[in-house]
């Protein structure tokens, strides 16, 4: 301001800082790996290629949207990979290649992520065990069920139905399995954004304590999202069983850590109280993204693990800066 003119400093506007909402963020890092895919392959953002993407997205996407919910409490899920292992190996081997036991093989799946949802529930809510310690108590638990039921050698294969559900095409493009996981993801969303319930969930994140005294059965909400979480693993494991066509005990020992991934990376917060399914849907996608373009410039597993923590502590300092910027 030009001085003498009875103007002060003080009168200067100042542009407001430009805020980019975080569930934005983990999009602008799908859209950014997707570039670099296509420069590093041209091939790679085929459309057929970026659909298939979609198509291994989809049971990390549905175990990660039981994580999500259970992260939301302040939890943490580690028996996920192993119910995913069991859905498998007990879908495959009940079907045994006949369409006729695919809802036997999918209810038995079910019921076997009930029974271990409760067991998680009840020891994390009413025995107050640690979730990680439970759940990772529960993972030895459950890989030993699929070593005594397979006695160490999965039999069995998938109906050509699941299979079609799996791995098919809707007009030779859309996996069928998306349309699975969209279903899925608007019943979380709604629940989680748009009910009574999904309200005492948030609550229960930010204090137990708080919530407990505003009238929320925090026992009964621990308990409902540890067993929505292993009921959507097995669910999973059922589907995946179509996507390999055959079983494998090793298949979900992946699933545990990425799906965690998924969630950090999407902006939930790993405390509880913050965060959203729609960030967890793009978070699944990157870490499917990133475990498709290491392969190509040769990067091992171990660099994969490195580079996925380098890009969740990346993605977390840009939240940190957003919530400095919004007070």
């Amino acid at each position: 301001m030009i001085p003498g003119k009875g103007s002060s400093i003080l009168n200067v506007k100042t542009k407001p800082a430009v805020i980019i909402p975080q569930i934005v963020w983990p999009y602008i890092a799908v859209l950014l790996l997707i570039i670099l895919g296509a420069i590093i392959s041209p091939g790679f953002v085929d459309i057929g290629h970026l659909f298939l993407i979609l198509n291994l997205a989809v049971f990390l996407g549905l175990t990660a949207a039981g994580q999500n919910l259970v992260i939301l409490t302040g939890g943490i899920d580690l028996s996920v990979g192993a119910v995913v292992a069991l859905a498998n190996v007990v879908s495959a081997a009940l079907m045994n290649g006949s369409n006729d036991k695919i809802l036997l093989a999918g209810a038995m799946s079910i019921s076997f992520g009930i029974l271990i949802g409760l067991v998680n529930g009840v020891g994390v809510a009413y025995l107050r065990i640690h979730p990680m310690v439970m759940t990772l108590g529960m993972t030895s638990i459950v890989q030993g069920m699929s070593l005594l039921y397979t006695n160490g050698s999965p039999k069995g294969n998938s109906a050509p139905n699941l299979c079609t559900i799996a791995t098919g095409r809707m007009f030779g493009l859309i996996p069928n399995s998306l349309f699975i996981w969209a279903a899925v993801a608007v019943i979380i969303i709604i629940m989680l954004h748009k009910s009574v319930w999904g309200r005492w969930l948030f609550a229960v994140g930010n204090s137990e304590k708080a919530a407990r005294y505003s009238g929320v059965n925090v026992k009964w909400m621990l308990i409902s999202v540890y067993l929505l979480c292993s009921v959507l693993a097995a669910l999973s494991g059922f589907l995946l069983t179509g996507y390999t066509r055959t079983s494998y005990i090793s298949v979900g020992d992946s699933y545990a850590m990425d799906s965690v991934t998924a969630v950090v990376i999407g902006g939930t917060s790993i405390l509880g109280g913050s965060g959203s399914y729609v960030g967890t849907i793009a978070g699944c996608i990157i870490v499917i993204l990133i475990q498709s373009i290491l392969p190509i410039i040769s990067v091992p597993d171990a660099g994969r693990r490195i580079i996925s923590g380098l890009l969740i502590l990346f993605l977390l300092m840009l939240y940190g800066r957003e919530r400095k910027l919004r007070k």
